[in-house]
């Protein structure tokens, strides 16, 4: 396709989350579970190495929550987790810094706000091209066909890369597919490159030949992370899950500096792969300790908000430039949807 299309309507993406939502979970009412009257707490996540996957290998929030009724609800990319929460089937869940921002824009933005990050793209979102085209650099794309899941971080990366290289999206064909469905076509020889994160870039990395990274592009002024954003609903209805949940996920980073090994353990249970592989996916993501996640360098304390509100900014004009949006949401529209209160008592 000569453009990648604009975003869907608030309508659309309606329907497909209610569809999603009837699919995923069973119907509960607002605040409890249908089970006992527990409280009820729906966790989206990413088969994706990240301290979600020890708070989700360890019950860490388990623990901490026994009278919750916690349910995890894998997700493959933002385009979904955004559709959920608009149909109003999670509480929390992981969500690029590319779709949070769409999710943040127009007229209608998603009853949502980001209350912690998970980690800064680095090596684990890449873009690759086949070998057995020749290409060498981005600039060789001219022409080719490349796939990646739309209005996502890698989307918004890819973009930002062919920029960089001097070309327009119309200068490439642009294949919008979830990772499973990218690594069937790459094997196919249906496309010619692709830009995704882990576990799928590794399999395209065993045949082919990367070309950039998102840790380089982020070094370039245009970072992406893995955010945590919890639904409106949830912080004023059950403010102390979120602190819970907040703690968990800071536990879990702390972790992974200070029990490396049982870290790997517990990503490669969740991946289903071996921890080689585990240890590898893990360096390859860029994780902050607690202190630097609450740091003016990235999300800031409530009254205080860090540089993510001028990447989160930043991104919205970046896709309203690239008509993936229909205007950026201004700088004060995306500080409201930034939930700080309490982060100081995560570092207790």
């Amino acid at each position: 396709m000569s453009r990648v299309p604009h975003s869907p309507s608030r309508r659309t993406l309606l329907a497909g989350a209610l569809a999603a939502a009837s699919a995923a979970l069973t119907g509960c009412s607002s605040g409890e579970a249908s089970s006992g009257g527990a409280k009820r707490l729906r966790i989206g996540y990413f088969a994706f190495p990240s301290g979600d996957l020890i708070v989700k290998n360890r019950k860490l929030l388990e623990k901490a929550l026994p009278d919750h009724a916690i349910t995890w609800i894998k997700f493959d990319s933002g385009a979904s987790v955004n559709q959920a929460f608009i149909g109003k089937s999670l509480d929390i869940a992981a969500l690029g810094s590319s779709p949070f921002a769409r999710g943040v824009s127009g007229a209608s933005p998603i009853p949502y706000k980001v209350a912690w990050i998970l980690d800064v793209a680095g090596d684990n979102e890449a873009l690759v091209a086949r070998r057995s085209t020749g290409i060498s650099d981005v600039a060789g794309l001219r022409g080719k066909t490349i796939a990646t899941p739309f209005a996502s971080t890698s989307h918004y990366s890819l973009l930002a890369a062919l920029e960089t290289a001097g070309l327009k999206s119309s200068d490439v064909k642009l294949v919008d597919l979830q990772p499973q469905a990218i690594l069937a076509a790459w094997q196919r020889g249906d496309i010619d490159a692709a830009y995704v994160w882990l576990p799928t870039l590794d399999e395209l990395r065993g045949t082919g030949t990367q070309l950039t990274s998102s840790k380089r592009i982020g070094a370039a002024g245009k970072p992406t992370l893995d955010l945590a954003v919890v639904s409106d609903e949830l912080i004023a209805r059950d403010p102390k899950a979120v602190d819970a949940w907040r703690k968990a996920e800071a536990q879990a980073l702390r972790l992974i500096r200070s029990d490396p090994d049982g870290s790997v353990k517990a990503v490669a249970a969740e991946l289903d792969i071996s921890t080689a592989d585990a240890r590898a996916q893990l360096a390859q993501g860029v994780f902050l300790t607690p202190e630097q996640v609450t740091s003016a360098d990235w999300l800031g304390t409530d009254g205080s908000p860090g540089k993510l509100l001028s990447y989160v900014t930043d991104t919205g004009r970046f896709l309203a430039g690239q008509k993936q949006i229909d205007a950026a949401p201004a700088q004060d529209v995306v500080r409201k949807a930034f939930y700080l209160k309490g982060l100081p008592d995560v570092l207790k």
